[in-house]
């Protein structure tokens, strides 16, 4: 029998049938690979759940305070004070609980996704070939609207959280890249020249010269890591990923205003708290002043030297 190719809107355009060729060539990876998408199901269901038990554990005030600590460490106390407040009108509306699983989720996601971003992003910027081949995919990966992620994501893993886990990576992936790349490729290239006249091999003067001099930017890509991994595991409660985004989605179907903003507002307590606490690291400055001096409070004066031992 033959068949006539369809055509498309526009006069004389065979129609692709793209659509088709991704949807074989995913069920032939689901088919062939079974096993390693079982295994990473497991890994990461387990890394989600036992961190997701771990913050769920302790009582919800003392972690609060906690978290508010925390922020008066790597900043100053006005950020202690505000995430105290925020923290506990969270626990006021009963959201603490799925909260915590989202911070979980996000955790989780964002750790993946900077293991896997800052060294392919040290790659792009010592190799052009290797940054012209992956520039590509992360415009992809980062243009991509979020929802369509969801879609290979069931095919390949199912319903669950292993699913909201990894379409938060392949969606938050892609500014850990672009900033590490261009945090490296920033870096004064004299002084890069010093260290090669000094003789410091490749290594180290990836290690002692342009990783902490792009570290302010390196640190820029994980604050936009965790903001859009927070963003990605709300949409994620489509596939059960459960926390906030498992919230926002029975409200929406059951048309119910007050959760839906109860959700939404502890969603907006979580992206300020981890905005506030990365960007205050990413400055440094006044976190290590202020850690380096809770030390030195610590440590025993020396006491002076003799006269005689100086005049010798």
């Amino acid at each position: 029998m033959i068949t006539t190719a369809q055509e498309t809107e526009g006069a004389g355009v065979p129609r692709l049938n793209v659509g088709e060729w991704i949807e074989t060539g995913f069920g032939w990876v689901n088919d062939n690979l079974g096993a390693l998408f079982d295994l990473i199901r497991t890994v990461v269901s387990t890394l989600t759940s036992g961190l997701d038990d771990l913050l769920n554990t302790p009582d919800a005030l003392l972690l609060a305070v906690a978290f508010s600590l925390l922020g008066w460490l790597v900043k100053d106390w006005k950020l202690g004070l505000l995430s105290i407040v925020m923290l506990v009108f969270v626990i006021s509306i009963d959201q603490w609980e799925n909260a915590m699983t989202t911070l979980a989720l996000v955790a989780v996601a964002a750790g993946i996704a900077l293991v896997i971003a800052i060294p392919l992003g040290i790659w792009a910027a010592r190799s052009d070939r290797v940054s012209g081949a992956i520039r590509p995919v992360m415009d992809l990966m980062q243009t991509m609207p979020a929802f369509v992620w969801l879609v290979p994501v069931v095919t390949l893993f199912s319903i669950g959280v292993t699913s909201g886990v990894v379409a938060t990576i392949i969606f938050a992936l892609p500014p850990g890249v672009r900033f590490t790349e261009l945090g490296i490729r920033g870096v004064d290239p004299e002084v890069v020249e010093a260290g090669h006249a000094f003789g410091s091999t490749p290594g180290q003067i990836l290690l002692r010269i342009q990783l902490p001099l792009a570290l302010k930017t390196i640190m820029a890509g994980v604050n936009q890591v965790i903001m859009l991994a927070l963003s990605m595991a709300v949409i994620a409660g489509l596939v059960g990923a459960g926390g906030l985004g498992g919230e926002v989605m029975r409200a929406i179907g059951s048309l119910d205003i007050g959760l839906a903003f109860e959700a939404g507002l502890a969603v907006v307590v979580l992206a300020i708290y981890l905005d506030r606490v990365t960007s205050a690291i990413g400055h440094g400055g006044m976190a290590v002043g202020r850690m380096s001096k809770l030390l030195r409070r610590g440590r025993p004066r020396r006491s002076p030297e003799p006269a005689a031992t100086k005049a010798a």
